[in-house]
């Protein structure tokens, strides 16, 4: 009920390993962190994929687990497994609130680090006995949300070692990535493409920054070597 106060849209799924695929790919499509809420032990496993995708390619998610109560630990707890530490390899950050006051500022770090330098994956663990308390609202520290990404500028040498570079090159060769691609730079490598006149070649995850119609695009080029490769193949077949 307070996701939905808060004016955030909850989506029901079968399974929480297809509820991560889908939070990561949100997290890519849109550059902020969608949140993935599971149940406790296979749960919290179910969405070792998803996180270690979402980490390896830099796309924002947030997964929230529940987890045994902290004073059956060790006792044959309901499900219970360090669910910290097993998510730790694929996170960002991984953490428990100790206390019910501090739940805020996890959350907040939580969010901050998806998003902040290279975006990632993070999980928050609550243990039953803290989603089940209570605590005095004057005890709470006053709550700020994550900031923006800060701006990151390249230095401007670089930049000219670059333009010397590609100038002096005989032939030079633009490859498109997925940072192009979740930059949302589609107008500035368009305009570098229409200014400099480059051939430019897109990786998967950067396909549609530059149209493929393009007149610069040498993805056909590409397509073409695979069809002599083929072909060359097929002939040794008959020797």
């Amino acid at each position: 009920m307070a996701i939905q106060a808060a004016d955030i849209h909850y989506i029901g799924m079968r399974n929480e390993q297809a509820a991560c695929y889908a939070a990561q790919a949100m997290g890519y499509l849109t550059g902020k962190p969608a949140g993935v809420l599971v149940v406790s032990g296979p749960g919290l496993l179910h969405t070792f994929g998803g996180l270690a995708n979402a980490q390896i390619n830099c796309w924002p998610v947030l997964v929230i687990g529940g987890s045994a109560p902290q004073d059956h630990e060790g006792i044959g707890g309901f499900q219970e497994c360090n669910q910290v530490e097993l998510a730790r390899p694929y996170c960002k950050y991984s953490a428990r609130p100790p206390t019910i006051p501090l739940i805020p500022m996890h959350v907040e770090k939580a969010v901050r680090l998806t998003k902040n330098g290279r975006p990632g994956a993070a999980y928050l663990d609550f243990p039953a006995n803290i989603l089940a308390g209570k605590v005095a609202e004057a005890s709470v520290s006053p709550y700020y949300g994550p900031t923006p990404p800060p701006l990151i500028f390249p230095n401007p040498s670089d930049i000219q070692a670059a333009v010397n570079l590609i100038t002096q090159s005989s032939r030079p060769l633009v490859i498109v990535g997925k940072g192009a691609a979740y930059a949302r730079a589609e107008n500035t490598v368009r305009e570098l493409i229409e200014t400099t006149n480059l051939p430019f070649l897109a990786t998967p995850m950067g396909k549609g920054v530059v149209p493929d119609v393009s007149p610069k695009c040498v993805q056909p080029a590409r397509y073409f070597f695979n069809f002599l490769i083929v072909v060359c193949l097929n002939w040794l077949s008959f020797i």
